[in-house]
């Protein structure tokens, strides 16, 4: 195809879209302005044959596991939100984060929303508004935008196109990006004429903790939530932490020690602890862990698969860990489910799951209902003997059932 060619069938392309003909040949539009900062941009159209590609070949082979899902019905439109913020823990300190809006191309006004939040990812843009990049976000608009939801997703701050470090687990600014996400999506969909009467939440792995902080700080605001799901949630982090340290189970993920790495430094960054990540991670492993955090080449080989390598030997006790700066902060800043839940939510939780156990992904349910006679609005599912993928894979098309009778 000669270069005319290929610009002319772009711009055709640009024209169907509404996309600027000077965008065209990358895909992506200029920036329009909604207010107070927000903007957003079209980044791309899937049809319904990428969208079953997804569900029927992509998905089973990243995730491990062949599901049957419900079929798309419907492309989809994707947007990149830009809009400001600010993080709680440095002390409202100004940031500007992005996102996706997905809006399924139906013609229709009125669509309910999913707000899907994240797992843990090593590659800067391997979240929501870098879709390519995302497996679980390709699902989450296969499975939900391909049939009639507006599907958004926060990038959470130091992720994305945003400039900061990235605040992994730290529960305020994760909050803080969700919440400001959704109104900047609304912003924009009030400009578009897009009504989203019923939001929905989910989340997988980290996500699933950002998902139940998400709907703790939606609730305390006010706002009116249908249903909240999550796969593979760790809901506790000091939980899960210290359970790999002085309960290690036989099946425990080699990566659990990245998500410890990831954790010292957010702590560091947005608690204002110097050294914070120094005092918790062994010397021959520290210049590798600080590689990884910020997002910068590092072998894999590098940092160890075991816990109790990674980190320095007193961490072994568990009254020093409990007492350490570190310990402190996991147990007082990253618990999503002490708090009387008021929404209906479900926590789907694998059996065979090498990262979460199986009280932790229990664990919200049986605090609620620990409460007096019981609160009964959380409810744990188990999804069978399967994976950390292969739990958020088969609870996905679980949400979307349950989502669609509310």
């Amino acid at each position: 195809m000669s270069v005319l060619v290929r610009r002319l069938a772009a711009l055709a392309l640009a024209l169907a879209l509404g996309v600027p003909a000077r965008a065209a040949e990358t895909g992506e539009a200029a920036p329009v302005q909604v207010a107070a900062g927000v903007s957003y941009a079209l980044i791309g159209r899937w049809d319904v044959d990428r969208l079953e590609r997804i569900l029927t070949v992509d998905t089973p082979k990243f995730f491990g596991v062949t599901v049957a899902y419900t079929p798309a019905r419907n492309g989809v439109k994707l947007y990149r939100v830009t809009y400001p913020s600010v993080m709680p823990e440095r002390g409202n300190k100004p940031t500007v984060a992005t996102g996706l809006l997905a809006i399924p191309d139906t013609g229709a006004a009125s669509f309910p929303m999913l707000s899907y939040q994240h797992g843990t990812v090593y590659g800067k843009e391997e979240v929501p508004s870098f879709p390519d990049q995302s497996p679980e976000t390709q699902l989450m608009l296969a499975q939900f935008a391909g049939q009639g939801y507006v599907v958004i997703g926060a990038d959470y701050f130091g992720m994305g196109q945003s400039k900061e470090p990235e605040g992994y687990v730290v529960k305020a600014s994760q909050q803080q990006a969700c919440t400001d996400m959704l109104a900047a999506s609304r912003a924009v969909l009030d400009r578009l004429g897009v009504s989203t009467p019923k939001l929905f939440l989910g989340g997988w792995s980290q996500g699933g903790f950002v998902t139940m902080a998400f709907l703790e700080a939606l609730e305390n605001f006010g706002v009116p939530v249908a249903a909240a799901a999550t796969a593979s949630a760790p809901v506790d982090a000091y939980a899960l932490v210290s359970g790999a340290l002085d309960f290690p189970r036989k099946n425990d993920a080699p990566w659990l020690t990245t998500i410890v790495i990831l954790a010292a430094f957010s702590f560091e960054n947005y608690y204002g602890v110097p050294g914070l990540a120094h005092s918790v991670i062994n010397d021959a492993f520290y210049d590798a862990a600080l590689r990884l955090y910020e997002k910068r080449p590092v072998d894999i080989s590098e940092i160890p698969t075991d816990l109790r390598k990674l980190v320095r030997a007193e961490y072994s006790d568990p009254q020093f860990f409990a007492a350490s700066a570190f310990g402190r902060l996991l147990a007082e800043k990253t618990n999503a489910y002490r708090w009387v839940v008021k929404s209906p939510a479900r926590t789907y939780y694998g059996e065979a799951d090498e990262a979460i156990p199986v009280g932790l992904g229990r664990l919200a349910m049986e605090y609620q209902r620990a409460l007096g006679a019981g609160n009964m609005q959380v409810e744990a599912v188990s999804t069978g003997q399967t994976s950390h993928r292969g739990t958020f894979a088969t609870a996905a098309p679980l949400w979307k059932a349950w989502f669609d009778g509310r």
